[in-house]
């Protein structure tokens, strides 16, 4: 079971890989768009073999995503390392305000 499981995620990060998922935000991009068009036409003929009838009103459609890749990443590096910036100086307040609470205790 185990090398089962193992080979599908070996097999999920290369196709991952394979498909451009894992290199830069504009491969990303292109492999969202990439999907988002191939998608519904798999959707049919999947269910043209499996004799279903599916009509085009139960179907959702593709939803429209304005989402960038690269501005999301380079909003969370900003994010991290604003807080990495101010670790120093709240960890120093954090120490001093635990010295104050644990004197309060001992008084």
């Amino acid at each position: 079971r185990f090398l089962v499981k193992g080979g599908l995620a070996g097999a999920a990060v290369y196709v991952a890989y394979d498909q451009g998922l894992l290199g830069s935000g504009i491969e990303g991009a292109e492999a969202l768009k990439k999907a988002q068009e191939t998608l519904p036409p798999a959707i049919q003929e999947w269910t043209d073999y499996l004799g279903w009838e599916v009509r085009a009103a139960q179907l959702p459609s593709t939803p429209k995503i304005d989402f960038s890749l690269s501005a999301s990443w380079n909003k969370g590096v900003h994010t991290v390392m604003s807080a990495l910036s101010v670790a120093p100086t709240r960890a120093c307040e954090y120490t001093v305000e635990g010295w104050k609470y644990v004197k309060d205790l001992v008084k």
